[in-house]
């Protein structure tokens, strides 16, 4: 889904004001350079656009005072692409959201769009945004965190301790996105295989009970500019088709069978929309947010707002939800990148 994105970008930029050097990273971590052609990265008759290894290598230096990327073609000489101001990383899941390239881009001196390090990780790691999402007072679903020792030698305790959630539950990988190993629980008897599929995304695993009957919403928030207060979106909501045969939001839902349908601006009450829109911001300071994140929410049927997770890195096609609630807030998909661009532009390196 990152190249989607970036094919995306790459059409909306303006080209007036930007100079454009598109780097791809390989499945294998090869860095190249790649095609600066929007239709380069659309979805063809080979399905899912992806980076190949026919480009040249790029380094990125770690001396601060220089911020440049290196080019090294095999056989020759490397030489530099000049100073990059700055990068817009379209990577989602590990890796890419996670804070481990954010790192990289800090020691390198080079500023970047989007959450730094340790929101980065924190927006990641479903664990660790729940324990501060409830330190911040916002609501989340009980949940229970099985770690690769645990499972593989206490066993019989973790299944005590998730039978206390109940049924239904779902499982999912602690540190994943897309809803990559995602499964719903109906029986007890189904849990074992369902944290075994999740445990091929990530040792480490959540179960969490299920938001019965709640309606799925989402809110967009950015950074203000020149320091201001950060801004959210209209609220949006995911509504999952009734004939689609799908028992949730999967990846297969968000993205290749139009399963889940979205609604923007959603149909709730003034009050509720406010509540979502305070409380995405609020989950975008606990966590130390920067440039721009969406905020989902479970609208239970009393109408209690329960956070589900934020989203540091969210789907960025003009017809992702983040882009199209701020299209719906009056900012267009090509305003939207020259904000973030000039965000990240006007934040001052090293420690903040």
């Amino acid at each position: 889904m990152s190249c989607l994105t970036a094919g995306q970008v790459i059409a909306a930029i303006d080209r007036k004001r930007y100079d454009v050097i598109p780097i791809g990273i390989t499945p294998q971590g090869r860095w190249v350079l790649e095609s600066a052609q929007p239709e380069r990265f659309a979805i063809g008759p080979e399905g899912l656009p992806h980076v190949d290894a026919t480009g040249a290598d790029v380094v990125l230096t770690n001396d601060p005072a220089s911020r440049e990327l290196v080019v090294r073609e095999p056989g020759q000489v490397p030489h530099t692409l000049g100073e990059v101001d700055v990068v817009l990383p379209l990577l989602h899941g590990p890796w890419g959201e996670d804070g481990t390239i954010q790192g990289l881009f800090e020691m390198a001196g080079v500023r970047y769009v989007g959450a730094g390090v340790l929101a980065s990780a924190v927006g990641m790691d479903k664990q660790y945004m729940k324990l501060i999402f409830a330190a911040a007072g916002l609501c989340v679903l009980p949940y229970v965190v099985v770690r690769p020792s645990q499972w593989e030698s206490e066993r019989d305790t973790v299944r005590a301790s998730i039978a206390s959630l109940g049924v239904p539950l779902f499982v999912k990988p602690a540190r994943a996105g897309s809803s990559f190993g995602i499964s719903r629980v109906e029986d007890v008897g189904e849990l074992e295989a369902a944290i075994e599929i999740a445990r091929q995304f990530d040792p480490k695993v959540l179960v969490e009970s299920a938001a019965i009957g709640a309606r799925e919403l989402e809110c967009g928030v950015l950074q203000g500019l020149d320091r201001g207060a950060a801004e959210a979106s209209v609220v949006g909501e995911i509504v999952l088709q009734s004939d689609s045969g799908h028992t949730f939001y999967d990846f297969e839902a968000k993205y290749l069978d139009g399963g889940g349908k979205p609604q923007v601006p959603a149909d709730v009450s003034p009050r509720v929309a406010d509540d979502v829109r305070s409380s995405a911001v609020r989950a975008f300071e606990a966590i130390g947010g920067e440039g721009l994140a969406r905020v989902d929410f479970f609208l239970m049927p009393d109408e209690q707002l329960v956070i589900n997770e934020i989203n540091t890195m969210p789907g960025f096609t003009p017809i992702s939800m983040f882009p199209s609630m701020w299209a719906a807030s009056g900012v267009s998909y090509p305003a939207l990148v020259d904000r973030l661009l000039r965000l990240a532009l006007e934040r001052p390196l090293g420690l903040r």
